[in-house]
């Protein structure tokens, strides 16, 4: 009866193959966003069963829902990098072949650290709107759904008052949490008042941020009591999707959607194929992005609770009330990218990401600046003030934005600073909780020495062994040098000698990150790459324009590329 059964199946399963005009197998293996992840499969099987095929050989596909940031935390180790907040891969992670994840802002955060990591294809096969979503009575209170609020309305309720309580799912791990963090940026603007209003917002954001969307949502109040109302968490950037699926529950007290303007960038839901995809699995996964873009997918799409990628629904979709029909398009996407690529770079990304990470993360950093006679030069696009003005506003706006749970540490760095030796202390690595008001007053030193050279080897090597010798666990323990030079001093060691004792000092159990912000044109790409790379953990970033260093310095303090936590 068994060799039967068995020969029955095999008659089964070859006269379905027939029938398809195929043979063989070729496995894709799927890894999508949990939300998504049931839609994608259906349509898989539907297309599989179809008789999908490449050159006669049939494809097979496998979807598994992933959470995204685990997704790119396991790429990421894959690729010998970390993303900032998500912390060690598990080893045992696999890469897909296809990945969905809810926002192509992890493609390019990923691409940013990982210069190997070329994925291709990116097409958008879903979308779903950044929204703050507020208990419906507090959505009332301020004016919904008669009201049409702006990022501006939510930032000046989140810094002049207590009548908000904000959270955020963790914009590290969350695609909509850094949504809404570009967002409430944009709507701060530029200037120190506005750069402290900022602060001041990411500060409440933080004191109600969550790890995981699902303690996120258990914070909202879950009755109309005015105790629960005031103490719940009342707004928070979430996607649609979110509030769709929390509503269909049946909560005592529902979500509003708030659709501020100007509209964040949608989760987009790229279809990215990994790069070490070969060319046959390569062709599979370009057939199945084309069925997933069948109008029929759209009704897939709304029971889950998601648009098609022009912001368009399926039927069944349950849409909230002041939801806009049709999301606007937000870009006509390349090939490698979806829509929530529009108007953001990695850079823009990184810059909101260090500021998240100045307030939320501990960490302990030696700064180290060079006050050598070139910082004198003077930069038009500054108003004609001279770099070492420059470097200074930049410290002192670091310094506002990093939390207590900091300790930072100056130094100055030229030649003869401190008899022979060319850097000199003024405020050894300082809790901030005691030491705030020293250390901004030590930025005040970081002042040019006329004649002055840049002695920048023995300075590096000395800052590193400094960290290195008060390392301490659960930090992320950094240098941090500005220069606007090439190393000039002759009575200091050399290249090669540096480089040696970087390497002899490193120690995997106490990772130092070397991080060096080149100032100007002047500075030498290679020189400064030759001492990180030494050090196997920072990187090297550089202003051309002078003027941008503040920019710079929130996209180092947010790369985590080669560290070790």
């Amino acid at each position: 009866m068994a060799i039967v059964v068995v020969l029955a199946g095999s008659w089964l399963g070859y006269q379905r193959l027939a029938d398809k005009g195929c043979s063989g197998q070729i496995k894709l293996n799927v890894a999508a966003a949990t939300e998504i992840a049931p839609a994608v499969d259906r349509a898989a099987q539907q297309w599989t069963t179809g008789g999908a095929a490449v050159n006669g050989t049939c494809v097979a596909v496998s979807v598994t829902g992933v959470n995204s940031a685990t997704m790119a935390s396991t790429i990421a180790f894959k690729h010998g990098v970390a993303l900032t907040g998500l912390g060690a891969a598990s080893k045992s992670g696999t890469v897909p072949d296809v990945w969905i994840a809810d926002s192509t802002t992890w493609l390019m955060r990923l691409r940013s650290e990982a210069s190997g990591f070329v994925p291709t294809d990116g097409k958008s096969v879903a979308t779903s709107p950044v929204v703050v979503a507020m208990p419906e009575p507090v959505a009332q209170s301020v004016g919904w759904p008669d009201r049409k609020l702006g990022w501006n309305d939510l930032l000046k309720r989140i810094t002049t008052g207590n009548s908000l309580r904000t959270g955020v799912v963790d914009p590290t791990r969350d695609a909509a949490g850094l949504a809404g963090l570009l967002a409430l940026g944009s709507a701060a603007g530029g200037g120190a008042e506005a750069k402290a209003q900022q602060v001041g917002a990411l500060r409440a954001l933080a004191a109600g941020s969550s790890s995981l969307r699902e303690d996120l949502l258990q914070k909202f109040p879950r009755s109309t009591d005015a105790a629960d109302l005031a103490s719940g968490i009342s707004a928070a950037p979430l996607s649609e999707e979110d509030v769709v699926a929390y509503n269909a529950e049946k909560p005592v007290v529902p979500l509003a959607a708030l659709y501020l303007d100007p509209q964040p960038p949608s989760l987009d839901y790229p279809f990215a194929v990994m790069p070490e995809v070969d060319l046959t699995k390569s062709a599979a996964a370009t057939g199945l992005r084309e069925a997933l873009q069948q109008p029929a997918f759209k009704n897939e799409l709304a029971q889950v609770g998601l648009r098609g990628p022009d912001g368009t629904v399926g039927s069944g979709f349950a849409t909230p009330v002041g939801a806009p029909q049709a999301t606007p398009a937000a870009s006509t996407a390349s090939g490698t990218e979806g829509k929530a690529a529009a108007g953001l770079d990695a850079g823009a990304i990184n810059q909101a990401l260090g500021s998240w990470a100045a307030i939320t993360l501990p960490g302990r950093v030696l700064a180290v600046f060079d006050v050598s006679g070139s910082m004198k030069t003077k930069v038009p696009t500054a108003g004609g003030i001279d770099r070492a003005a420059v470097t200074r506003g930049a410290a002192s706006q670091g310094l506002a934005l990093f939390d207590d749970k900091w300790a930072v540490g100056t130094w100055i760095f030229s030649t003869e600073m401190d008899g022979k030796r060319p850097y000199k202390e003024i405020v050894p690595i300082t809790p901030l909780t005691s030491g705030r008001a020293r250390l901004q007053d030590s930025i005040t030193k970081i002042q040019p020495k006329t004649g002055g050279a840049t002695g920048l080897y023995d300075t590096a090597l000395a800052a590193y062994r400094s960290v290195q010798d008060s390392w301490q666990a659960g930090r992320v323990n950094s240098v941090l040098l500005f220069t606007d030079g090439k190393n000039e001093n002759p009575d200091g060691i050399s290249r090669g000698t540096l480089i040696s004792e970087l390497k002899k000092l490193y120690d995997p159990k106490r990772p130092v990150r070397m991080v060096i912000i080149g100032i100007g044109n002047e500075v030498d790409a290679n020189e400064l790459e030759a001492i990180t790379q030494a050090t196997s953990a920072g990187g090297v970033f550089i202003a051309p324009d002078p003027a941008k260093i503040s920019e710079i310095f929130l996209e180092a303090i947010s790369s985590r590329s080669g560290a070790a936590r």
